[in-house]
This record gives structure tokens, C-alpha cells and sequence, in this order.
């Protein structure tokens, strides 16, 4: 079973490369971000006739997510992560695909900081956490999957010292996103490859592409029941370099049936 995740950074105005990804990679599972679109803007009849059913939680113009699978049922769980009735941002969505409860996330990016976006994006990382940690002791499979606006390590930049002051590697961010994994979650990018340089964002400016200058934000979690089927994982860098395309690869795991 092949799941991807994938921040399109507007799903409408990059629709045609989010359409060849999945002509030409076919992943069983895709998990979107910042859809950038409101409810009734979500391209249904589209992703439809690319053979998939899909489940959304849009907003104009920001944010939004949404989950896909490839002739396969989704039976969603939530749209809105619990612990704050007032946050209004489409920022998670959650289904069980085939037996497995994937978490869909766009966690904030938080930058200026510090600053109230900051104060936000930390406030949204302890209720996703304390929702993780209760995931996490059920006895179903867990993956949880998305763009986490969190450089995890200097490995995971370009010249990290030049991310020193951002939101995405202050060491408030890194400490929680190293508080989340001490639950138990498998990395699965890192699992498999431990010391490589992987990127899963480059930026549109100072051809960060081509420079190979970029970030891994985009992660994949995944609790024990999932870590033990992994098989495989990696980024389409290549779907980056297509034209009108978004400033992420899509990056996509193996799991073993």
C-alpha cells in the first residue's frame, strides 16, 4: 500500500500537476495541503475521473486539507483537531483508509517570531500532541501525515544557521516536535534513510530547486502497528521541477500488506 502526502499550495491553480502526479505515481492514499480553496471549490468531478474518492476541509483562500484513496472507501473520523472550539483554520482532517487512521495536518507556520502566529502555531502543536498521544495508545494502525512546518535537525537544511531565527527551527518548534516523537512515532523517512540529505520544500526564489536548497518539512509518523510494514519511502523531487508547480514535492511511504 503506497500513501503519499503532498502540499499543493492550491489545489485549483496547480490542478493539472496534482492530476499527472497521480496519473503517473498512483499512490493508494494522498494526503493534501493548503488547498487554498473553500468547500465548494474543491475540484471533486476532477479527482473523480482520476479514480478517486476524497473527503475535504476547505477555506478560502488558506489552509485546507483534504484526504484521497484510490478506489477505496473512506470512512471519515474528524475534521477539525479537538481542544479549541474557536480555532477555525482547516488545518487536519482524519479517516480510516483500508484499516488504517491517517491523520491529514498543515501545521502552522508561525512565522513572524516570536509573535502571536508563533504563540498559535505552538498552542496548535500541544493540542495536535495530546490528540497524537491518544492515537497512538489504540490498538489500530496510525499514520500521520502532512506538512508540519518543522525542520527536525540540521541535517534537514540547507545552511540551517540561516534558519536559526525561524519559526520552522526555533528550538521551541524542535523540542516539540522531539516531545511528539518521544510517544513512540517512527520517522519513516529517517528510518530508511538515516543520513541522507532529503528535502521535501524549495523555495521559489534564488533558484532553490536547482540549488538543491531546500527543507524537509513534510513528515510521515507512524505508530508501531505501521512502522513494522515499512518497506519503502521517498520524495517525487522531480513533480518540484514541472511548470506552475508547488513549492513541495510529494513524498510517499511503502507499506507492506
Amino acid at each position: 500500500m503506497k500513501i503519499a502526502t503532498y502540499n499543493v499550495n492550491g489545489i485549483n491553480g496547480r490542478l493539472p500537476v496534482l492530476l499527472r502526479w497521480l496519473e503517473e505515481t498512483t499512490p493508494d492514499v494522498a494526503c493534501l495541503q493548503e488547498l487554498k480553496a473553500p468547500e465548494e471549490k474543491f475540484p471533486l468531478q476532477a479527482i473523480t475521473d482520476a479514480g478517486y474518492n476524497a473527503i475535504w476541509h476547505g477555506q478560502k483562500s488558506w489552509n485546507g486539507v483534504a484526504i484521497l484513496a484510490h478506489n477505496m472507501e473512506i470512512q471519515e473520523v474528524r475534521r477539525v483537531l479537538p481542544g479549541d472550539p474557536e480555532d477555525l483554520h482547516s488545518r487536519y482532517i482524519e479517516a480510516i483508509v483500508n484499516g488504517i487512521i491517517i491523520g491529514c495536518l498543515y501545521l502552522p507556520n508561525g512565522n513572524p517570531a516570536p509573535g502571536p502566529k508563533f504563540d498559535y502555531k505552538m498552542d496548535w502543536f500541544k493540542r495536535f500532541t495530546k490528540h497524537a498521544a491518544e492515537l497512538y495508545v489504540g490498538k489500530m494502525p496510525v499514520v500521520l501525515a502532512g506538512d508540519y512546518n518543522v525542520i527536525p535537525t540540521e541535517l534537514d537544511a540547507y545552511k540551517p544557521e540561516r534558519w536559526t531565527e525561524d519559526a520552522l527551527f526555533r528550538p521551541e518548534t524542535r523540542e516539540a516536535f522531539k516531545k511528539l516523537m518521544a510517544q513512540g512515532w517512527t520517522d519513516a523517512l529517517r528510518k530508511l534513510h538515516p543520513n541522507e540529505t532529503i528535502y521535501t520544500f524549495w523555495d521559489y526564489f534564488r533558484d532553490a530547486y536547482g540549488r538543491n536548497a531546500g527543507l524537509r518539512i513534510d513528515h510521515f509518523l507512524l505508530n508501531p502497528q505501521l512502522d513494522k510494514r515499512l518497506i519503502n519511502a521517498g520524495v517525487d523531487m522531480n513533480v518540484r521541477g514541472w511548470e506552475k508547480s508547488s513549492d513541495h514535492g510529494p513524498v510517499w511511504i511503502e507499506l507492506a500488506d
